[in-house]
């Protein structure tokens, strides 16, 4: 892939699935305290110049955030230029009007900063939570997805499916007063990056393992398929975990308990052995992982997003009981040393190279 021919254009921002923190003290925040300390981080992360602030959708104890729209709503009032979106909202145990609904009134409120990313999550527990059968598991985000696409586009809607009723010319209010991006986020499987390119949707890729080059089949299925199925190019996005620290010895030290915390818990949910550290290492030396200096992270990154074609990238910078003031240092560094260091040495190839952008709008 060649890099983005507007470097400036690339929008680096960050993410968190909520995971309920702590303090560095040892004090485990409750689930409020926690939330106050998400808005704490997007406030410094619009400080610091950082495009978007991105927040997951779970019902779970260790997660306190289930409602992705109403702390990215606190956190409108309290920033002025940072883009607000969801990372993910689970479409096929909500319903996708009541989605478009939502994020077109946070739409409102921020004066059109607000974006969102729909897809099918890391956990099931929303499906018994709202009477959902797990039976219906593709065929709930098939319907909810063909449904959201159309509602997006802003104009009536008739609609029928199989898991709500249909709809005959509806509007749905209120309506924005600019349109609402709206991705697809995907974890890496053919059908699911075809399934987005065929409502001609931009790509969320979910990068947690493994080396960052292995996505750049689906990266090139993205724009084959959007091609063939007669859409305009769309922008490629990138969603991998990280932690920005003086050294790359001292962000490994800091981020492993709690990275290795998180991918424990969800590998042992799925009948896995845990995560060692010599794995982790791995993955932060040749791997998904962006852990490290800024000297080390940002040609990482800027390597992904040339490799891939992309336009966007995503750092889920907080992980399992991290403290607070671990997750606002590593965004300071992120937004000040490593986002410009970014768009510097992607400036740097473009102009070695000539290339043009394929990532990007």
């Amino acid at each position: 892939m060649s890099t983005p021919e507007n470097p400036t254009a690339v929008e680096i921002g960050v993410d968190t699935f909520g995971d309920v923190s702590s303090l560095e003290s040892g004090i485990v925040l409750t689930p409020a305290q926690t939330l106050r300390a998400i808005v704490d981080e997007a406030v410094l992360a619009d400080r610091v110049g950082l495009d978007f602030f991105g927040i997951g959708e779970h019902h779970r104890a260790d997660y306190a955030v289930s409602s992705p729209e109403m702390v990215l709503s606190a956190i409108g009032a309290k920033t002025d230029n940072i883009h607000l979106t969801s990372a993910v909202t689970v479409l096929s145990s909500d319903d996708p009007v009541r989605v478009y609904e939502r994020f077109s009134a946070l739409q409102g409120l921020t004066s059109g900063r607000a974006e969102i990313i729909v897809g099918r999550g890391s956990y099931i527990e929303s499906f018994p939570l709202f009477g959902y059968s797990l039976d219906q598991y593709e065929e709930l985000f098939d319907d909810r997805l063909d449904l959201f696409s159309r509602l997006i586009t802003g104009e009536p809607v008739t609609w029928q499916g199989t898991t709500r009723a249909p709809l005959e010319n509806q509007l749905v209010h209120p309506a924005p007063e600019s349109p609402l991006p709206a991705w697809v986020a995907v974890g890496g499987t053919p059908q699911s990056v075809v399934r987005a390119a065929r409502y001609g949707m931009p790509v969320i890729l979910a990068i947690v393992g493994g080396q960052p080059a292995r996505f750049a089949q689906f990266a090139d299925l993205h724009r084959r398929a959007l091609a063939e199925f007669g859409h305009a190019p769309q922008p490629l996005g990138v969603h991998s975990p990280g932690y920005i620290a003086e050294t790359d010895e001292q962000a490994r030290d800091e981020f492993f308990p709690y990275f290795a915390e998180a991918m424990e818990k969800f590998s042992k949910g799925r009948g896995g052995t845990g995560y060692s550290r010599a794995q982790f290492d791995r993955d932060a030396t040749r791997g998904a992982l962006m852990v490290g200096s800024p000297e080390t992270v940002a040609p990482r990154i800027a390597d992904t997003l040339t490799t891939l074609g992309a336009s966007r990238f995503s750092l889920k910078y907080s992980s399992g009981h991290m403290p607070h003031e671990q997750s606002l240092r590593s965004i300071e560094l992120y937004g000040t040393e490593v986002a410009p260091r970014v768009r510097e040495l992607l400036g740097q190839r473009a102009g070695a190279t000539g290339t043009t952008g394929e990532g990007g709008e």
